[in-house]
Parts: structure tokens; sequence; C-alpha cells
């Protein structure tokens, strides 16, 4: 069991989240956890900006929850602002996972951002952290967005969309409109999914695009 130093984080805790085998980080970012300790913040914020482990990563979110919002928050909208791309992106994921709404006004200044993930992050945030009643201008804002990216890009965004309930429905309903095939088809593909959440988006994107760029007849 780890002793903490009251005058700073435990040494031996910070030399294992950053280990080399990944069961060891695992385990280190749990013990982080469980022990709760504020002094670990930054060594798991740091840490966070670089793990390659998809369930390190999650972990170390789960930790970086276990401590107070109140010192939390702040450090990792700071974060929104680091030039790693990695960084930025896990901080948005770990901001929904505290589901604080103050961090609203940064949360949606990168819905729109440039790197894919930091934007898929944000848009998964957003349905989180959109204060009641504004879900349709967050649709709104979002689906300017249809037709970026590949296929896992455009798979979040409808994810995204679908998780707004009804108060996306208007907005796609416009954008099903769209003079663009490529917005069309995401469009519909995104309607399918928020009626049916089990439905295949593969399949749904795969028929939308071919019925815009063919007809409906085909």
């Amino acid at each position: 069991m780890h002793t903490t130093n009251h005058d700073g984080p435990d040494a031996r805790l910070v030399t294992a989240l950053a280990g080399a085998d990944a069961a060891t980080r695992l385990r280190a970012a749990l013990s982080a956890g469980t022990l709760g300790d504020p002094h670990l913040m930054e060594p798991l914020i740091a840490r966070c900006a670089v793990e390659p482990d998809f369930f390190v990563r999650d972990m170390l979110t789960w930790a970086l929850c276990r401590l107070p919002a109140e010192i939390t928050v702040p450090r990792l909208l700071a974060e929104l602002g680091s030039d790693t791309t990695q960084a930025r992106s896990q901080a948005l994921h770990t901001l929904s996972k505290i589901g604080d709404r103050s961090a609203w006004p940064a949360v949606s200044a990168l819905l729109h951002a440039e790197h894919d993930e930091v934007a898929r992050s944000a848009w998964r945030a957003a349905t989180v952290l959109v204060s009641p009643g504004a879900e349709g201008k967050l649709a709104a804002d979002m689906a300017t967005e249809l037709g970026r990216g590949d296929y896992q890009v455009q798979l979040s965004l409808s994810r995204a969309l679908a998780a707004l309930g009804a108060a996306a429905t208007p907005i796609l309903d416009a954008a099903m409109a769209s003079p663009d095939p490529h917005i069309r088809a995401h469009a519909q593909a995104t309607e399918r999914l928020r009626r049916n959440p089990e439905s295949g988006f593969a399949l749904s994107l795969e028929f939308a695009e071919r019925v815009t760029a063919t007809g409906p007849d085909a």
C-alpha cells in the first residue's frame, strides 16, 4: 500500500504511472484514484497527455474524477489550451465525466476544432454539459460539421446529435435538404440512428449515400 507524502505526491506512484508496462500503469492509476490525494492531480493530468493505452487513459480519468471538482475543473480547462492534441482531447473527456456545467463555454469553443480527435471529444462532452434548453442551439452548431471526416468522425458526430434527442430533429430535417450530397447522406444516417440506436450506422450511411447519389428509386 502506498504511503502519501503530504508535501507532495507519492513518488513511487508517480514513477509507476510512467512505467514501461501498461498493467503497471493501470494499477498505478487505480491506486491513485483509490487514494484520492489532490497532490496526484498534476501527475495524473500530465500522464493523460501522453498515455498510449485506452484502458489506462480511462483509469486516469476515473482517478481525476475522484478528486475535488473545484481543483480539477480549472486545471482541466487550462489543459484545453495545450499544444498536445491528446491533452486537449483527454481533458474534454474527463470534463464530460465530471459533469460540471461551468466548463460549457470552453467546451463549446472546441466544437469546430481543426483536429478530428479534439472535435470528437468536444461533441461528446457538449451533449453532457449543454445547458438545459440549449440543446437545439447546440444541434444547429454541431450540424454545420455534417459531412466532415471519415467514418469514425461521422459516427461520433451522429451519436452526439442523436443524444440530443428531439431537439436535433428540425436541424437534421433541414440538413437532409442540403444541396451537398455528403451532408444529406450524413444527416439521413444520423436521423436513422436517432430513431433507432440499435441500427447499423455503416449500413444507414451507405444507403443514404446511394440514395442521395442516384435517387430514391435506385
